[in-house]
């Protein structure tokens, strides 16, 4: 997949409509908690500056479902650009109409202009025609780095690109893409996909187009409660999507179809209660009491996983081993999260979930690439076109 990017064209003097994913945490003072996001923007923003655009920055912030929230303007977001360009960011209060135009018209060459939340207005998510048409005017090139919010046919995503006559990738975007298509479709081998999480309907997508690719698929977190019921064990109180047990049994065969190895938990840490100081034992995963739950994996199932993964060449994380957030039951995430970062494999790392825990563990620094996308990058590891992907010209002198 060759997109073409702002180094492909000539953005001297354009306005540049650039779509981000700016939807950063904030904590109750408006202070932004976490700027990946931001950051990893930045090298596309100074590019573009340097090469004298004039960048019209497009972005959302929270779900203020189509009405503005005073909570969720994007005020911190301008702050936090100041504070990490050193340059004046030009933050306007509406993301349309004649105000928003007269600004624009105004720009020169090496501005910045933040607009305020897209979806303030309804018509954003729901791809509105009109809408579109509004934030078409304010540019003549538009730029994408949103992957986060690439699976989304958003007016932002989607229906501006489709009006204004060049439609091009960020360095961010690019990034994703590659760094995704390597290892969804062109891994070396031998591939390892380490999936976790809560719940097995949020993957099965992509546990089975995996299936295709890997030599080895590692499932832990509370999915694998699922499956190991699926194969008859006793799970006690643990997570079980009831509806999904056919389709982890089918998955089960599938794996062995192809020839892959598929490793679930062979012990888990059960407790009673999910509470952060509950008492909790280590079990094997055939002797779960009716009245416990397991919240993380086991000793011999961190050190099962490892072995696999240290052989890897090609490594897919998404989604943690147990509830990391309790720090009694992160042991499992963080173990794993070390062996991967140890590995001399490629290492490509998504979801939200795992992201966090790559944060809290210090860890983000050591893998090849922390995918900004949770959603986005779920649905690109399933094989399905992402309308905010699809929208960008196809680089044709590059051979697919």
């Amino acid at each position: 997949m060759n997109k073409l990017t702002v180094k492909d064209i000539d953005v001297q003097g354009k306005r540049i409509l650039y779509r981000v994913d700016f939807n950063v945490p904030l904590d109750e003072n408006k202070n932004i908690t976490e700027d990946t996001r931001i950051r990893e923007a930045l090298p596309t923003i100074k590019y573009l500056l340097e090469k004298g655009a004039k960048l019209i920055i497009m972005a959302h912030l929270g779900r203020p479902k189509g009405k503005v929230v005073e909570d969720l303007r994007l005020d911190p977001v301008a702050a936090k650009l100041r504070e990490v360009l050193n340059k004046k960011v030009v933050k306007l209060n509406d993301c349309i109409g004649p105000e928003v135009e007269a600004a624009v018209d105004q720009m020169q060459e090496g501005e910045i202009i933040l607009l305020e939340n897209l979806r303030f207005y309804a018509e954003e998510e729901k791809n509105d025609p009109e809408f579109s048409q509004a934030l078409a005017k304010l540019g003549e090139i538009y730029v994408s780095d949103g992957f986060g919010v690439a699976h989304r046919a958003h007016a932002s995503t989607a229906g501006v690109a489709k009006l204004l006559p060049v439609a091009v990738a960020g360095f961010l975007m690019e990034k994703e893409i590659n760094f995704l298509s390597k290892v969804a479709y062109n891994p070396v081998h031998p591939f390892v996909a380490v999936i976790g999480g809560a719940k097995v309907s949020t993957k099965i997508g992509v546990i089975e187009h995996l299936l295709d690719k890997v030599d080895t698929l590692i499932i832990g977190g509370g999915m694998a409660y699922t499956f190991l019921k699926a194969q008859g064990y006793q799970v006690g109180k643990s997570l079980v999507e009831e509806e999904k047990l056919e389709v982890a049994k089918k998955t089960l065969a599938k794996a062995k179809e192809k020839g892959a190895q598929l490793l679930l938990p062979i012990d888990t840490v059960v407790t009673a209660e999910f509470k952060a100081d509950a008492l909790d034992e280590i079990v094997d995963i055939d002797n779960i009491p009716e009245d416990k739950m397991g919240l993380d994996i086991g000793p011999m199932t961190i050190a099962a996983f490892r072995e696999k993964i240290m052989t890897a060449k090609t490594i897919i994380w998404n989604g943690p081993m147990g509830v990391f957030e309790m720090d009694k039951f992160a042991v499992g995430t963080q173990t794993i999260a070390e062996a991967i970062a140890q590995s001399p494999a490629t290492k490509v790392v998504g979801g939200g979930d795992s992201v966090a825990a790559l944060e809290k563990f210090d860890l983000a620094e050591k893998m090849d690439h922390v995918s900004t996308g949770g959603g986005a990058s779920l649905e690109f590891l399933e094989g399905l076109e992402l309308p905010g992907i699809a929208v960008l010209q196809d680089n044709e002198s590059v051979k697919h």
